[in-house]
Order: structure tokens, then sequence, then C-alpha cells
């Protein structure tokens, strides 16, 4: 079968289309054929060779998510629709091999593509929004808004009767936000960005981290909640806790729930899409053979939601 194989950690250039054998389902287990492959900005960190949640020895094919049809198996998934998340590794082909029990059926009147860019960010924001009790009223700043989790984010937040502030880079980003529905919208990029805000707000959604995350936390109003979910800038937000203690504001970066929630935040969300409630925002599109370049755009920051390989 076609793979891309990563033989060495370093750029883009590092990971290479070549042949792989094909994969052999045990007992348990079922064989999908890939359609989409995710990617994420922590499966370039991997490639990098930098620290994160997936270990690996080299050579390995990457990726951690695909979706696709079950070519064998029980006989009732046969033939089904499913997205599945691996352990780290294996995404980047044209089959995978999971246990029977791992793959979630696209629901009816939901793209396969789309649940596919659902599969990591929408368990995520789902997760993020049920874990800060987001409410009708709250103002809710969500930063790289226009993001894969970030425009979920948005549309949860303000499904769930919350105002939101759509923080992004630039102008085109911005526009995606505005588009999405966001109550505000403010470009991070300019110096003064937080002045642009139109008062407090009860929710911060970090998945920037470093300056701009620390930013947004001088934005919280007495008694509101911080959660930090990602390092685009490189690190994560740091937040004196005797600061936070003493403006009463929760500080959250860390697990979302056991396996059990986000198996059921992951379901919830298909459901939602499918219902037309929620929609990702696949932004790019990639052949399985031009990972690379999939990284290269992630990497460049010039990404709009989601970035999917096509296999």
């Amino acid at each position: 079968m076609r793979a891309v194989w990563l033989r060495e950690f370093g750029g883009p250039e590092v990971l290479v289309a070549g042949e792989a054998p094909d994969p052999v389902p045990g007992t348990g287990q079922v064989l999908v054929g890939v359609a989409f492959a995710n990617t994420t900005f922590v499966e370039t960190q991997f490639r990098a060779g930098l620290p994160g949640p997936f270990r690996a020895e080299l050579p390995v094919i990457p990726g951690n998510g695909v979706g696709g049809v079950v070519l064998s198996g029980p006989s009732e998934l046969v033939g089904a629709p499913v997205v599945t998340s691996l352990n780290g590794s294996g995404g980047y082909a044209e089959r995978v091999v999971v246990d029977a029990a791992a793959p979630f059926r696209v629901p009816d009147g939901l793209a396969l593509d789309d649940a596919v860019a659902l599969l990591a960010d929408g368990r995520t924001a789902t997760a993020l929004v049920r874990a800060a009790g987001v409410s009708a009223g709250e103002r809710v700043l969500v930063e790289a808004a226009a993001g894969g989790v970030g425009s979920l984010l948005v549309q949860l937040a303000r499904n769930a009767g919350a105002t939101v502030i759509a923080a992004a880079g630039g102008a085109r980003k911005t526009a995606v936000a505005r588009d999405l529905g966001a109550d505000e919208v403010v470009d991070y990029t300019e110096p003064d960005w937080t002045a642009r805000v139109d008062g407090p707000v009860d929710v911060v959604f970090d998945g920037v981290g470093g300056a701009l995350g620390a930013a947004a936390f001088g934005l919280l109003r007495r008694g509101g909640r911080h959660f930090s979910y990602g390092l685009a800038s490189g690190s994560w937000t740091e937040v004196p806790e005797e600061e936070a203690a003493a403006r009463g504001v929760t500080l959250h970066r860390g697990p979302l729930g056991s396996p059990a929630d986000l198996r059921a935040a992951t379901e919830w969300v298909l459901a939602e899409a499918a219902e037309g409630r929620v929609k990702p925002l696949v932004g790019q599109r990639f052949p399985l053979a031009q990972a690379a370049e999939a990284h290269r755009a992630i990497e460049s920051r010039a990404t709009i939601g989601k970035t999917l390989l096509e296999i």
C-alpha cells in the first residue's frame, strides 16, 4: 500500500511517500480503507522530534486519525463509513487496522471528510465547552478562532447562548471568524488588541499560549475561567497561581475527561454535525504524497481550519 514514512526527525521534507506492507487484522480487529487522514499541529511537533503526547520508534508511518470504509471485520461493520483514532501512528496510509470497538460510525447526513475533521478537534472543543460550563449570557473569548478547534469553539459557545469574542491573526482569519458567527472579532496581531475587546470576559479558551495567552488572561473578570489547551506560540501560557487566586480565576490545563467522556463527546459532536448544528471548517486538502506540504502549511500559520490528507 501507499504510505508516508518518517525515518528521521526534522523539517517537513523528512516525510517521504513510499510503499508499506498491507496491515493484516487479527481477532477482534477491523481493516479500514482510508479516504482521509487528519493532520494536526501536534503531529508537526512529533515529526520535528519535539516532546509531545506521541512516542514511536523510527521508522514509522505518522498520523493519528483517519476516516474510511471498513473492509473486513465483524459483518455488522463491513462496508460502514467510520472515523477512528490510532495509537499515535499509522494514519498516513491507504489502510489501517484498529480494534473493532475503536471506530465511530459516521452518522447519516455527515460527509466523511467533515467527520474526520471533527474526530480530534470536535471532541476537544466539545470537552472544553463542557468543562468550562459555558452558559447563556456569558462572554467567551476564543483564541485562534479560525483554526480547527477554535472555529468549533466559536460555534459551540454560540449554540450555548454565550456572546463570543473571536481573536484571530490577520484580516483573512478575522473575516473567517466573523463568518462563523462571532459577536465580536479582534485581530491579535495588532499591539493593542486587548483594548478592542468590549469589556471583560467570563471564559478564555487559550489555544495559543505564550504572551498572547497571558494577555487574554488579563481580560478575565473576577471569578472567570481560563482553559489552556494548546501552545501554537511554542509555549504554554504562564500565569502566576497567586495572581489567579487573588482574582478568583480558575486555571485549567490538563485532561478534559476520561476516555469514556471523550468518546461520548466525539459521538455527540458527530451527531450535532449530522443535524447541521455545527460545521467543521476544512480549509486545506493535500494528496497523501504531499504530506510534507501539509506540514509546511500548518507550521507557516497560514492555514484556516482543518488540514486533511486525501488518499
